[in-house]
């Protein structure tokens, strides 16, 4: 058992000489045999170890009992070393914490098996950090992998799923991964070493206990070396993962910054092998979400949906407050932000600047020498504009540019192909009850001056939060 898992550590290396382990340390088979594996093989591998202990505090005084356990199995087998060839390795330090799991999962509506496991990762964490650790080693075995692929099959997984629990995992590494529950009997009755037995684990009561007493034994019996077989199957499902993982990666990596979130071409997006496009969404939506690739396959087809309907800007709410929406051939992915009141009417000082919603309106006297008006920066005759008010549209805003025919400005909109999201945003210049220029697409012709005349001269810049696309050809 040693040396297959002396193997399996070179061969992934798990545990790089000079770095330091702080092995997780619950009491049971499993952990006491890794830390004294590792304390073993530490003098071979050229790694320092540490260990760790959290109580749940969820089995009353069974609980106290094992972390007192493992203080002791810690202090009696697990001291100074002494090696052939003179060197002293020093004796293991234990790290140990504590949480009242079951308070902390009524507080926050969670399972007590995700809370738990939250808050002994947290803790693992801190515990390194104070062990100046590397690497964190849970004792994860071939069994447990082999219940996990099991329970994921039974709700239904693709290859993510199906490749159980991977040996490593950014800090966290398992070295008993290969390694069957078997195999970790016989090495604590070789060395006689103790443990504590979870009551917990004997209960039938939970669905992995439940695979763990019923299903796995059949399998075994039914196919000799099904555990062994299972995690080689593991292996080569984790390295096709891996290898359409890169690939979409590489799709990924074509989106952009967008407002508080990513754009992506949708064409990019619904031509790609779904087993391509799914994963690169999964991968952005885990950048918006600190890490967290936990998005269910149902958002993640309904996301896929949007790229490939024809509603340029169809929008879908996922968790997290995320919002997938389309913009015209764009997919953008974002955090939503809260709704914001609907913005009041301002006067623009003639001449002046103001700030209105995010954008800024200058305005200066100027004599028109017939230059071009654009969608951002105009001139607008000064006796036709005596005054001027920013707001937002409103029904029945009509705008007629000059050289183009009349229309509503929510069909401009859609013309120029502006986001609907930031319509109502848009400063629209009333003077009088009528539109006398809409940002982003210039001003009415009624109010347009003659060149030598006296002008307001208007510049609009938006916050750097607001992204308009540049000008589309004309479509409808």
């Amino acid at each position: 058992m040693l040396n297959s898992m002396e193997q399996l550590i070179r061969q992934l290396e798990l545990i790089p000489p000079g770095s330091t382990v702080l092995c997780a340390v619950s009491g049971g088979a499993d952990s006491v045999c890794l830390l004294h594996a590792l304390y073993r093989l530490r003098s071979r591998l050229g790694f320092s170890l540490a260990a760790a202990h959290f109580d749940h505090q969820l089995r009353g005084e069974e609980s106290r009992r094992d972390a007192r356990f493992v203080e002791q199995f810690v202090s009696l087998c697990c001291g100074a070393q002494h090696l052939s060839d003179g060197r002293i390795l020093p004796p293991v330090s234990l790290y140990l914490g504590s949480g009242d799991v079951a308070g902390q999962a009524r507080a926050r509506g969670a399972g007590l098996e995700e809370t738990a496991r939250e808050m002994r990762y947290a803790f693992l964490r801190r515990a390194a950090a104070q062990a100046g650790a590397d690497r964190i080693a849970t004792a994860h075995t071939a069994d447990d992998n082999a219940e996990t692929i099991l329970l994921h099959l039974t709700r239904g997984a693709g290859l993510r799923g199906l490749g159980g629990i991977p040996p490593r995992r950014g800090e966290i590494i398992r070295p008993l991964l290969t390694t069957t529950r078997r195999d970790v009997e016989e090495y604590l009755a070789f060395y006689a070493l103790p443990h504590m037995e979870d009551s917990s684990n004997l209960s039938d009561e939970f669905s992995r206990n439940r695979i763990r007493h019923q299903v796995i034994p059949v399998l075994e019996e039914l196919s000799p070396g099904f555990l062994s077989r299972m995690e080689e199957t593991a292996a080569l499902l984790r390295a096709d993962e891996d290898c359409l993982t890169g690939l979409a990666r590489e799709l990924a990596a074509q989106a952009r910054p967008a407002e508080e979130g990513f754009s992506l071409d949708a064409l990019a997006l619904s031509s790609a092998p779904i087993p391509v496009s799914s994963r690169a969404v999964r991968l952005l939506l885990g950048q918006l979400w600190g890490g967290d690739q936990n998005c269910a396959r149902v958002h993640l087809t309904a996301v896929l949906d949007l790229c490939r309907g024809s509603d340029p800007s169809a929008q879908i709410h996922l968790p997290h407050n995320t919002l997938a929406r389309r913009v015209y051939d764009r997919l953008e992915l974002c955090l939503r932000r809260d709704e914001s009141a609907p913005l009041s009417p301002a006067v623009l000082p003639l001449p002046g600047r103001l700030t209105w919603g995010g954008w800024l309106a200058v305005c200066r006297t100027e004599r028109y020498e017939g230059g071009p008006q654009g969608p951002w920066e105009f001139w607008l005759d000064r006796e036709a504009a005596p005054s001027l008010t920013l707001r937002p549209r409103r029904t029945g805003d009509h705008l007629t540019p000059a050289g183009r025919p009349g229309k509503s400005l929510k069909k401009w909109m859609i013309q120029e192909k502006i986001p609907r999201h930031l319509r109502d945003t848009l400063p629209i210049l009333d003077c009088r009850g009528a539109v006398a220029a809409a940002a982003g697409l210039g001003p009415d012709r009624a109010f347009l001056p003659r060149p030598g005349q006296a002008a307001w001269h208007i510049a609009l810049a938006s916050a750097p939060d607001q992204t308009i696309p540049p000008k589309e050809t004309e479509k409808e």
